[in-house]
């Protein structure tokens, strides 16, 4: 058996997450011969199933993988010819940094002041990504409407005593900003300013950015294309040299309604699934991933 096929039989009964790197670091030999359709996609790694002769189960589990490869063909391709890109617009919040926690902690600590029964992490974050005031209000629910301006403030107050408690650079951030150190970048979130300058700061990344956009800087909020369109005139960038890289679904759909380009982390705080049905035109697990997608 040749290597590459070993390795994707190694990664099926590891049941390891797809990936084409690092195991499959180069897009040459075994994967130039690798079809963007779907059904040859599936004929590949059947091929490979039928001469380990799978149980039935197995072949189940390869196929589900196979249309996965498929969703990755742009992977495929894209490795060996990177798009030079003039604007690098970076959502902030389960792309630059992950800051579920102290978002969690602060949520939880209103509810409590509050007098209501504290929310499991994992839902918080679920809330995460239409800016202080969703989150809040989807966190009390349609029950406690009424105290929504003093939960407001609770976390606020908090929060900006406990943003940096836990919230930390995702792994290969720094190196990917020096990476594009010469390509003009911006922060656009619906976080607030204040709040995502001073993570900004004291993370040490501030200096790699023209501008910071925060949910207070202007009156548009993604996916709102009028907030993206004045800043590529702004920066003198085209639709078509542009990309915005989040993990929301909001990053994702601000690039599709602006005519950017979009690109997907699947990695953050946003669900996978839902990042994908969307087609943006780009994914990759990893921020460093990047640098080997665009130029």
């Amino acid at each position: 058996m040749s290597e590459r096929p070993l390795q994707i039989y190694q990664y099926i009964f590891c049941l390891r997450p797809f990936r084409l790197s690092p195991v499959f670091p180069d897009p040459s030999g075994f994967w130039q011969h690798v079809s963007h359709r779907e059904s040859a996609c599936q004929r590949i790694i059947y091929r490979i199933s039928s001469s380990l002769s799978l149980v039935i189960s197995r072949r189940v589990i390869i196929l589900k993988l196979a249309r996965d490869l498929y969703s990755h063909r742009r992977f495929l391709y894209i490795r060996g010819k990177m798009k030079k890109i003039e604007l690098m617009v970076f959502d902030f919040d389960g792309t630059l940094v992950y800051s579920g926690d102290d978002l969690a902690n602060s949520v939880n600590h209103t509810l409590k002041k509050l007098g209501i029964p504290v929310l499991d992490k994992k839902t918080i974050i679920g809330f995460v990504g239409d800016g202080v005031a969703r989150l809040i209000g989807r966190s009390l629910g349609d029950k406690h409407h009424e105290i929504f301006d003093e939960a407001m403030e609770i976390f606020k107050a908090h929060y900006a005593e406990h943003l940096l408690d836990t919230t930390v650079l995702y792994p290969g951030v720094p190196d990917m900003l020096e990476h594009f150190k010469n390509r003009k970048k911006l922060i656009v979130t619906n976080k607030l300013y204040s709040y995502t300058l001073k993570i900004a700061e004291e993370l040490g990344i501030d200096g790699y950015f023209e501008d910071i956009i925060g949910a207070d800087s202007v009156s548009c909020r993604k996916p709102d294309p009028g907030l993206l369109i004045p800043l590529l005139k702004e920066y003198g960038a085209e639709k078509r040299h542009t990309v915005v890289i989040g993990d929301g679904v909001n990053d994702i759909l601000l690039a599709k309604n602006t005519g950017t380009l979009s690109c997907a982390l699947l990695n953050g705080l946003g669900d996978r699934d839902r990042l994908l049905s969307l087609d943006p035109d780009y994914h990759c697990e990893d921020i460093s991933e990047l640098k080997e997608l665009f130029e």
